[in-house]
């Protein structure tokens, strides 16, 4: 008997149904920029007489796989094209030294700015950090003794 119900057990489970679902996200594309105190580009201490500074320093730049992405700087002036202005702390009236952004190092260097397609710096992500170094330089710095401070924005369009 107990064979018997066993085996009339099986036979009531032997059909079987199925369906499916379907496991799914959209992945948005995204991109994070880090500058902060770190990306600071400090000349230093010049004497007013110094003339063809250059700096530099990073930012980060962390986009998603395959975004194409600009990477904009607008000094606090607006110049969408790259040309700052650091203004003085104590002196006054204002005075300013003038510096300029640039793509790459040297006094002559491609200008970096805040214009897509024509003087930003373009790239396509991987998902990970990039960094991407940031130039400026400083034709003259003759101006009364202060210190001088800019802030610059970086924008990254995706």
């Amino acid at each position: 008997a107990l064979i018997a119900a066993s085996a009339f057990t099986a036979n009531a489970f032997a059909d079987t149904a199925t369906d499916t679902f379907k496991v799914k996200t959209k992945v948005l594309k995204s991109c994070s920029v880090t500058a902060g105190a770190g990306s600071d580009i400090d000349f230093g201490s010049v004497a007013a007489s110094a003339v063809n500074l250059q700096g530099t320093s990073n930012i980060t730049v962390k986009c998603s796989k395959k975004t194409g992405y600009n990477i904009g700087l607008l000094p606090g002036n607006g110049n969408a094209a790259g040309a700052g202005v650091m203004s003085s702390v104590v002196v006054t009236p204002i005075e300013t030294v003038a510096y300029q952004l640039r793509k790459v190092t040297g006094l002559a260097g491609a200008v970096w700015g805040n214009t897509i397609g024509t003087n930003t710096v373009a790239g396509t992500g991987t998902g990970l950090d990039v960094v991407v170094p940031v130039f400026a330089t400083v034709a003259s710095a003759n101006s009364s003794p202060d210190d001088y401070i800019d802030t610059v924005t970086v924008t990254v369009t995706y």
